[in-house]
């Protein structure tokens, strides 16, 4: 909890990014930090759109670039 308590801003961001965190007490889980509901919502719609512009054909290279590298977060 200690390391939990000195890096919360970057576990968050962590999270933000759609990682799951479990926070322990001496190896023993006590919490969770999870990415909200509507951010995963979210996420998932921007997905959609992102491979509906794909089927469409109207992406440039730039682009597709940008998208691989949203979807490695």
């Amino acid at each position: 909890m200690y390391e939990a308590k000195t890096k919360l801003a970057d576990l968050i961001k962590q999270v933000q990014q759609g990682e799951r965190i479990t926070i322990t007490n001496r190896g023993e889980p006590v919490a969770d930090l999870v990415p909200s509901a509507n951010r995963a919502a979210q996420q998932t719609m921007e997905a959609i759109d992102a491979i509906k512009t794909m089927r469409a054909g109207t992406i440039d290279q730039a682009e597709f670039v940008e998208m691989r590298g949203q979807g490695r977060r």
